[in-house]
């Protein structure tokens, strides 16, 4: 018996994970899906790219500099803008020229420049980490990928983190420029050891583990707050994981490395420094916005904070006569944690590759507002994501006009697990499928489930698990569409939906069923739906119509419910069949009805 496992669609989840290269999918020449292993770990999480295939070659504008082995990656492949300090209002005159952008830290990327775009806009490069100056809601509303390199600048953030510490516990800034104004206060710039102290590291990611690593090394002992990292990382590292509460309470040293969320925004507050050790120390390399500047001046002059080595401001550059900068205890760097040449070039190279890749529709693992998809799951997936997309698009053709399209069912069913199917993919391809033969908008992997949901378009789940081997990942996807018309009544399934289904058969998409009718035809070029009395001749009959047009049959299949009652006759054509061909066809005495299909 098969059991069922149903689920309704959500919001995809977020993650950025690493880069590489690859190999394409087979999709449509103009639709393509890739995928790239990443660099290093084998078993990180990759994440699916879907992009429309570009004839002529696409313009890239680097809005803010970036180094030469980027740029010159860039140029191998489009036609490159380099137009820096642009204002608001002359990047969004610009970017609608454009299909991909890439920034750094000090370029806004809003709603209004997707706007401008005009959809045109595919890509959104980050050359860094973070990515708080980029809209993503409004990137994923319109369909437009955002990539960073997370990676490349991680050692230098780190080494930065670690200068900071030591320079500060030791006075090195202050104690410079006071013998450079011609003082010897060796009794003033006394300053306290790092050995044996507690540094708390909050936010255990790429960056902060590196930093904790470092500060292992200098004898401090290191706890961490981090709600997302693996204990078994931490433990790997001699690193202890606590509550938020617990690390700022105990920690002499904080190090910050967690990114600018509504969730972050001022997490050290008058609140939180109240519950600090007193003369504890602050380093801050991540986000200037995760403090609340005017609440650390006062915990500077109440001793709370015997000290601070900030690299980066709420604002930047910060005022000229900001409190903070300008206070005796605090050490300030203008935003160098990726300021090195080696860290500068690899971040060129990395966004170059990310973005380029993206355009070229292969995996950007290194995507922020998509879904990632395990490349383990890709590969097994890859044969059925064609078969999900022609099955979306062969079912919208069957809807009557008139018709509001409001709800869709897509059933998969397989000998595995419902946990052990990932169909995030499957079902943003069913999606683009079903969407894009009747609209003007693109569809991707990046927007599927926000356009479906834009459009008031409800799409439920379901996992029908059957008996048998669990090696292939699917045995068929059934798509039916709920409280709709049909052009082919005989699509109509006993239930009242229309409803179609398909299996992968050597590699190729097959339809296998319409409504209640079992047929075998290759989902491709296009497909004559013909209902019919079963009776003697009807092939030769109908292929001889076609012959005489020149249009040439690929496949043909007829399903029926008993002999010498109805049957549906698939079949596969190469070419379009003019009006007057189907005119023809319409016209046969037995055939009670028919459509044509373009896939």
């Amino acid at each position: 018996m098969a059991t069922t496992a149903s689920q309704t669609l959500r919001t995809p989840s977020i993650r950025n994970p690493s880069l590489s290269l690859s190999s394409k999918l087979p999709l449509s020449s103009a639709f393509s899906v890739s995928f790239r292993p990443c660099r290093g770990r084998a078993t990180r999480p990759l994440v699916v790219v879907v992009s429309a295939g570009l004839d002529a070659k696409p313009t890239i504008l680097v809005a803010e500099k970036l180094g030469e082995a980027g740029l010159e990656l860039l140029k191998d492949f489009a036609n490159v803008d380099c137009s820096y300090n642009l204002s608001p209002e002359e990047l969004c005159t610009k970017i609608s020229l454009c299909d991909a952008l890439i920034v750094r830290s000090g370029t806004k990327v809003n709603r209004e420049v997707f706007e401008s775009s005009g959809g045109r806009l595919k890509v959104v490069g980050r050359a860094g980490v973070g990515i708080d100056n980029v809209d993503l809601a409004a990137a994923t509303e319109h369909g437009c990928l955002v990539v960073n390199a997370p990676t490349a600048n991680t050692v230098a953030a780190a080494e930065h983190g670690i200068a900071l510490l030591a320079a500060m516990a030791r006075n090195v800034a202050q104690a410079d420029a006071s013998v450079k104004a011609g003082k010897w206060q060796r009794n003033k710039y006394v300053g306290v050891s790092l050995v044996g102290k507690t540094l708390a590291v909050m936010g255990f990611g790429k960056v902060g583990s590196e930093v904790a690593r470092r500060a292992k090394g200098l004898g401090m002992h290191v706890i961490a707050h981090d709600p997302y990292a693996p204990a078994d990382r931490a433990r790997a590292i001699g690193v202890e994981l606590v509550s938020f509460d617990e690390a700022i309470a105990t920690a002499d040293f904080i190090s910050l490395h967690m990114p600018l969320t509504p969730a972050t925004s001022k997490i050290l507050n008058d609140d939180t420094f109240a519950k600090m050790k007193k003369g504890v120390r602050i380093v801050n390399v991540a986000r200037g916005g995760v403090i609340d500047e005017e609440a650390l001046v006062r915990a500077l002059d109440a001793g709370i904070v015997a000290q601070a080595a900030l690299d980066v401001f709420t604002e930047e550059p910060p005022a000229k006569d900001s409190k903070l900068v300008q206070h005796e205890k605090v050490t300030a760097t203008p935003h160098l944690g990726a300021s090195t040449l080696e860290a500068q070039e690899g971040v060129a190279i990395e966004i170059a590759e990310a973005v380029v890749g993206a355009l070229k529709g292969e995996l950007a693992a290194t995507a922020v507002n998509a879904p990632m998809v395990p490349a383990e799951v890709l590969t097994e997936l890859k044969p059925f994501v064609d078969l999900a997309e022609r099955l979306g698009r062969f079912a919208v053709q069957l809807v009557a006009g008139g018709s509001g399209m409001k709800t869709v069912k897509v059933t998969y069913a397989s000998s595995r697990a419902p946990d052990d199917l990932d169909t995030r993919l499957l079902r943003a391809m069913i999606t683009k499928g079903l969407i894009e033969p009747i609209s003007s908008v693109f569809v991707n992997l990046v927007n599927a489930d926000f356009t479906a949901k834009q459009r008031g378009l409800r799409i439920t789940e379901e996992k029908v698990i059957l008996d048998g081997s669990p090696e292939n990942p699917l045995e068929f996807i059934q798509v039916q569409i709920a409280n709709v018309e049909s052009r082919f009544a005989s699509a109509i399934s006993e239930s009242g939906e229309i409803k179609v289904e398909g299996r992968v058969k050597d590699g190729v998409p097959h339809l296998t069923k319409v409504g209640s009718f079992e047929v075998d035809v290759s989902l491709e070029g296009s497909i004559i739906l013909c209902r019919q009395v079963d009776q003697p001749g009807m092939i030769g009959t109908v292929g001889s119509i076609l012959g005489q047009e020149n249009v040439n049959v690929s496949f043909m299949s007829v399903g029926r419910i008993a002999p010498r009652k109805q049957a549906v006759m698939a079949i596969g054509v190469d070419e379009q069949p003019s009006k007057e061909t189907l005119r023809k066809i319409g016209e046969i005495p037995a055939v009670e009805e028919f459509v044509f299909l373009k896939l």
